[in-house]
């Protein structure tokens, strides 16, 4: 195909159906997937500080878990079916239900949004690899990091700093820009080395002491008031906060299903994510209630619990496991960084300048504006309120969702126009008015304002953790009003 053709068709073959031969991913490879993205830093806090905000009830946050991992379970059937069905990536599929440039635009958001957490994700990917550096540098001479070359700082960095931000962004643009192929097979090495990860750190926890440790964990599986009404308001909470955590990773999800085999291997797939949440939620509750018990020689008395898993392992006396947990650590948080960040933001790159763009160039976009977000974060952009901005960004991810869903299922009835949706032509089903479809945009603004105003109203900020939610179902009501015939 000519660069010609390709600028009126929107084609780019990094954006085309996926060929039924390469749909490689099974049910497997979506519980590595799932278990990936909780199986983070940023995973284990949340799910510790639960246990921690909840007074250590294991039953609020074990069935508020439950319950938000159905809501993920559901939504990310809804999403991933017409991605799985067509081959087709989020943003392509989005053109349907808001234009062919309307998609172009409104697709940015999420590689904007995603850009700058990818640089966020790698400055603190980068405190890892200094910490083991650090490790290095002491095995071989513990005065060498007394050296004034360790201890001068430049925009808030030390040298081991620079250095370790410099390889993880590197190293990460260059295992991410190798192709899908070679993604999944970091996604499932990622999810056996996590996994076998968190198991040394929970058995290093367990034997430290296993008399305290173990009874600290049992003082907190209290069944006794497993009926009293006043856990459903908790449960609630913590069933929107779980989701909340995943919302990001919902919108996109077509990025990653449009490669399962069929629509039984993807209902499987998700299916496992109560399964990796539930796991991973006991193996968390364990080490934290463990590692205080063991700190502390009472299992009765657990104050102050160590929330950050970085933090706990600065507690460990093991080098071995402490290097293992450190190692974990680190492929955890790049194998997040690639699913939730890194692709979703190359597939929406590429659909802004599908003729210009390729895989390697738009990994290179993000790469260079990764590392200036990475660079900047601690001495500038964490400073002015940068995250509230994203969170606004954010605020528009489940509006899109509720439109897509449903143009897909009550609009099209499950039905796409496979070549239209790359045509430019104004006789295409997907141009619309000038590219955009007004009734989409509209719906959009709408479900923007209501999911936003739980953000921007400090009224309304107990209904945050649902913002997605609400504004999801807004757009998808007022789309439904709007475009059904």
């Amino acid at each position: 195909m000519s660069q010609q053709n390709s600028k009126k068709t929107l084609i780019n073959w990094n954006l085309v159906s996926v060929n039924p031969n390469d749909k490689n991913w099974n049910w497997t490879d979506l519980f590595c997937f799932w278990g990936v993205n909780i199986q983070s830093i940023i995973g284990f806090s949340l799910i510790a500080s639960l246990y921690v905000i909840y007074d250590l009830n294991s039953l609020v946050v074990f069935f508020g878990t439950v319950f938000g991992s159905l809501l993920v379970y559901f939504f990310s059937n809804l999403i991933g079916k017409p991605s799985q069905k067509f081959g087709l990536p989020f943003v392509v599929l989005l053109r349907s239900s808001l234009g062919v440039k309307g998609a172009k635009y409104f697709g940015l958001l999420r590689c904007l949004v995603g850009i700058f957490l990818f640089g966020i994700q790698t400055y603190f990917l980068s405190k890892a690899f200094g910490y083991l550096f650090r490790i290095i540098i002491f095995s071989i001479d513990p005065s060498l990091l007394d050296q004034e070359i360790f201890l001068t700082f430049f925009m808030g960095m030390n040298l081991i700093e620079w250095i370790s931000l410099i390889i993880s962004i590197f190293f990460q643009g260059f295992l991410f820009s190798a192709g899908m192929n070679f993604n999944k097979k970091i996604i499932v090495f990622s999810a056996i080395s996590v996994y076998l990860g968190i198991l040394i750190f929970f058995f290093s926890v367990l034997l430290s002491d296993v008399k305290f440790t173990f009874q600290a964990f049992l003082n907190n599986l209290n069944y006794s008031d497993l009926l009293n009404i006043d856990n459903i308001g908790p449960i609630i909470t913590v069933a929107g906060t779980i989701f909340a955590y995943f919302s990001i990773i919902i919108l996109s999800y077509g990025d990653f299903s449009r490669y399962v085999k069929d629509d039984k291997e993807l209902k499987k797939g998700n299916l496992s994510l109560i399964l990796n949440l539930i796991i991973f939620s006991f193996l968390a509750l364990f080490i934290v209630t463990g590692t205080d018990a063991f700190l502390k020689q009472d299992s009765d008395n657990l104050t102050r619990i160590l929330t950050n898993p970085t933090d706990i392992i600065g507690k460990l006396d093991n080098l071995l496991v402490i290097n293992l947990a450190l190692i974990a650590i680190v492929i955890a948080s790049i194998s997040t960084n690639l699913i939730a960040n890194f692709i979703p933001s190359q597939y929406a790159l590429i659909n802004f300048m599908p003729s210009s763009l390729s895989t390697k160039s738009s990994s290179f976009i993000i790469i260079s504006l990764g590392f200036i977000v990475g660079i900047f974060w601690l001495t500038y952009l964490s400073q002015i309120g940068v995250l509230s901005l994203i969170d606004t960004l954010i605020a528009f991810f489940g509006p899109l969702s509720g439109i897509m869903i449903s143009d897909y299922y009550f609009i099209r009835k499950g039905n796409l126009n496979n070549k239209d949706i790359y045509s430019l032509e104004n006789t295409g089903t997907y141009y619309y008015t000038g590219g955009w479809h007004l009734k989409g945009f509209y719906s959009l603004i709408i479900g923007f304002i209501f999911s936003a105003s739980t953000i921007w109203n400090s009224n309304l900020m107990f209904l945050q953790s649902y913002s997605w939610l609400i504004g999801a179902i807004v757009s998808f009501l007022v789309y439904y009003l709007l475009a059904k015939e």
